[in-house]
């Protein structure tokens, strides 16, 4: 049985020219596996992370057959419900560290925070818990991180320390959106290297959305690859080099090799008759 199951998923925004279809129809499945979502900013890749999560606010309009998770349609639930799922259930890392922590709360205090949310537990066993925890990603001196500012904090350093707070509740699935893009390659590395760790020793679920397919095919299961708010694609990661659909070949041919240098990269053209088609099949 899946883990979550996502149907028919639509996110629309008013605007002065009419209804804006950001996220356009879009179904999947997730097991315990590391699922990518590709494709160029504004595809809806980030939409659909925060739409499951029903973060997206007035005037966005969130619509779904429906988004099962344990049984549960999320759709139907209240927002004090959503809350409890938040973090206990699917957890998301979001982009850049420095807009998702608090600068005036201390590390060790807004992780604290995020795990007393959701675990009945004395200060001491949550303070001992987000140590082992800062432990797990990573962090070579807990203690003095656990005291610090956000400030204070370098980048990849950042982002562990937000991996940590998402991952202290336990959750059954995490969702990260571009965890790794404001990184150099080393740090990026070290990264997804604790990401996998973590994912594989829960037995959770992960969807990892990027722009970087190289990255995607080298790390996820599955990729879905998405185009003006719906999946064109969904192929295996490892043999994503080998996809069929011309926007997916021409995002491949886009990117520089280094195996096989170019004098001139490809510009992606694109045909308007994909923005209209069905997804592909596939889907679980």
């Amino acid at each position: 049985m899946s883990l979550l199951t996502v149907d028919n998923l639509w996110v629309k925004f008013p605007t002065r020219n009419g209804i804006f279809d950001a996220v356009r129809g879009v179904s999947f499945s997730l097991d315990r596996e590391r699922l990518g979502i590709v494709g160029e900013s504004g595809s809806g890749k980030s939409m659909t992370g925060r739409a499951i999560l029903r973060l997206i606010r007035k005037p966005g309009e969130v619509t779904a057959n429906h988004i099962m998770l344990d049984g549960k349609d999320l759709m139907q639930l209240k927002e004090r419900e959503m809350r409890k799922i938040r973090g206990q259930h699917i957890s998301m890392v979001m982009q850049d560290p420095k807009f998702s922590l608090n600068p005036v709360m201390t590390v060790g205090a807004q992780i604290m925070e995020a795990y007393s949310l959701h675990a009945k537990a004395t200060a001491l066993e949550t303070k001992q818990k987000t140590l082992e925890m800062l432990e797990a990603v990573s962090i070579r001196d807990p203690e003095r991180v656990f005291r610090a500012y956000p400030h204070e904090m370098s980048g990849g350093m950042g982002q562990r320390i937000m991996i940590a707070m998402m991952l202290i509740p336990n959750p059954k699935i995490l969702i990260a959106d571009e965890p790794t893009s404001a990184l150099d390659v080393s740090v990026q590395t070290q990264v997804l290297g604790i990401i996998d760790k973590l994912v594989q020793q829960r037995g959770m679920g992960l969807i990892f959305i990027s722009h970087d397919l190289n990255l995607v095919s080298a790390f996820c299961d599955r990729v879905l690859i998405m185009y003006a708010g719906r999946i064109v694609e969904i192929c295996d990661a490892d043999k994503l080099h080998e996809a069929q659909h011309p926007y997916t070949q021409g995002l491949l041919k886009s990117l520089p090799r280094l195996d096989a240098p170019a004098r001139r990269l490809e510009v992606l053209k694109r045909d308007p008759a994909w923005r209209d088609a069905e997804s592909v099949s596939g889907i679980k």
